[in-house]
């Protein structure tokens, strides 16, 4: 294996601290959660006694005062577990990051130390039922009456939806415009007029905390808004290399984790008076995909790399979250396959692995989308062409 470069000696120490997190608290109960549709408040408790939410957030607001890779140990070793239930990487990467950069002394001083201990948990509405991936074209709003912001609409597929304390929505403030219409804004979800509606059954991430939210005529102080109005779309664009560069993290260590177990299944399994990794389709089957996922592991180290320095651009994150969750589908199908009867089995992992692998190239952004931000950035705009 050609070796990572990435982290140090105090990451590697940290990895360990993840690893036996996983072992002790999360893997032994991640079926009870898959039935229960959620994971216990205890676990973020627990998680953020341990310095394992919003680890890279500076210590004057709670955080460890880490870096990505303290996160990207995380999104790894989750992965690598099938641990889909327990959404951290939403709270603390995804959301976080809009807190630090675009709230007010006042909104980080109050929401992240609390978001850093488990305290308050996060979620992002952005999503709704017309469509996810055009932003500009959400119909929630958020009129303004004097100091508050009156909202009224709806969101789905919400992430941590059921269990949020705290929810970071975007809403039309100016309904007549598109992307300049959108802003986005802190809401707490014990006000009046906020309604959860029913956990989502999902093919798979079954443990992940998935709902329907509604908002009617709910109120919320205009100073709970993050920058100016309209600055919405702006400031979510800010934060899209990261939130694709982690799905291709997290679609590459679970496919490593798939190749590992199908591995020692093969090498076990008997047939014919063989094992399946003495014959030769096996052996080439997991020879292509070593090759591909080693490739694969390389190219987000290096995206990894450049996300640290402040360089990596939209369009190579949207590559990288384009291949890799394609080969993780792949490999998902692929290794499934070799497994036999078993591998449609709900209680191996590589059945869960290859349902909760599906969404990763919807979530953060479908595929079809990737492909169109990088074909508008290597191809000229099309011109129209008029007939004379």
């Amino acid at each position: 294996m050609i070796p990572r470069t990435l982290f140090s000696a105090e990451h590697d120490i940290f990895r360990s601290s993840v690893q036996r997190f996983v072992t002790e608290h999360v893997t032994p109960n991640h079926a009870d959660w898959e039935k229960a549709g959620q994971v216990p408040r205890e676990l973020w408790s627990k998680a953020g006694e341990l310095g394992m939410l919003c680890c890279n957030v500076d210590v004057e607001y709670g955080g460890m005062g880490g870096d990505f890779l303290h996160s990207t140990i995380l999104i790894e070793e989750f992965a690598r577990a099938g641990a889909t239930g327990p959404s951290f990487f939403l709270h603390s990467d995804i959301v976080a990051p809009y807190l630090v950069d675009f709230g007010s002394e006042a909104q980080k001083l109050k929401w992240l130390p609390r978001m850093a201990r488990g305290e308050t948990v996060v979620a992002l509405g952005m999503s709704e039922p017309s469509g996810g991936s055009d932003v500009a074209a959400m119909r929630t709003q958020a009129i303004r009456d004097g100091d508050d912001y009156v909202i009224n609409g709806q969101k789905v597929f919400i992430t941590n939806g059921h269990t949020a304390d705290l929810l970071l929505l975007a809403a039309k403030t100016d309904p007549t415009a598109r992307a300049k219409g959108v802003s986005l804004i802190l809401v707490e979800t014990d006000r009046p007029g906020f309604t959860r509606g029913r956990k989502l059954e999902k093919l798979g991430c079954k443990a992940q905390d998935t709902s329907e939210l509604f908002f009617s005529d709910l109120r919320v102080p205009v100073a709970n808004r993050l920058g100016a109005e309209g600055d919405g779309f702006a400031q979510l664009m800010t934060q899209l290399a990261q939130e694709r560069l982690i799905q291709a993290i997290r679609a590459v260590a679970s496919a490593e984790a798939a190749l590992g177990w199908t591995i020692e299944y093969v090498a076990e399994r008997e047939m014919f008076g063989h094992t399946l990794a003495d014959f030769q389709n096996t052996r080439f089957e997991l020879a292509d995909l070593h090759a591909d996922i080693l490739t694969q592991r390389v190219f987000v180290d290096r995206c990894t790399e450049l996300h640290l320095q402040g360089a990596l651009d939209a369009t190579d994150a949207a590559a990288a979250k384009l291949v890799t969750t394609e080969l993780q589908g792949r490999v998902m199908d692929r290794c499934l396959q070799l497994f036999g009867g078993w591998g449609y089995m709900w209680e191996y992992p590589i059945a869960r692995a290859f349902a909760d692998a599906r969404m990763t190239r919807i979530g953060g952004g479908a595929v079809e989308v990737m492909k169109q931000i990088i074909g508008n950035a290597i191809l000229p705009k099309a011109r129209s062409k008029r007939r004379v």
